[in-house]
């Protein structure tokens, strides 16, 4: 199979197929994130037309787990004591 970039990818499926894409990154960051504020506003534009947008706050569950179990803790500890020491 070919390599396709996701710019292709996006083109090929749009009103052909359904996608199903999540991300840590607002709408409004993906100009920074794919290095191009115009190929950004191409892909969203075919993304988000017939889209339903659903936007989680909070915490992941990894990142709660980590709180819950106290690594998260220990290790915001560890960093505060290396920079102590240094």
């Amino acid at each position: 199979m070919p390599h396709i970039s996701f710019v292709q990818l996006v083109s090929r499926r749009y009103e052909r197929g359904a996608i199903l894409l999540t991300s840590n990154r607002s709408v409004g960051e993906w100009g920074s994130v794919f290095g191009d504020p115009v190929v950004a506003t191409a892909i969203l534009g075919r993304l988000l037309h017939h889209s339903h947008v659903i936007t989680i706050r909070g915490d992941s569950y990894r990142l709660k787990e980590k709180r819950r179990s106290g690594l998260l803790q220990k290790a915001a500890a560890q960093e505060a004591k290396s920079e102590k020491t240094s």
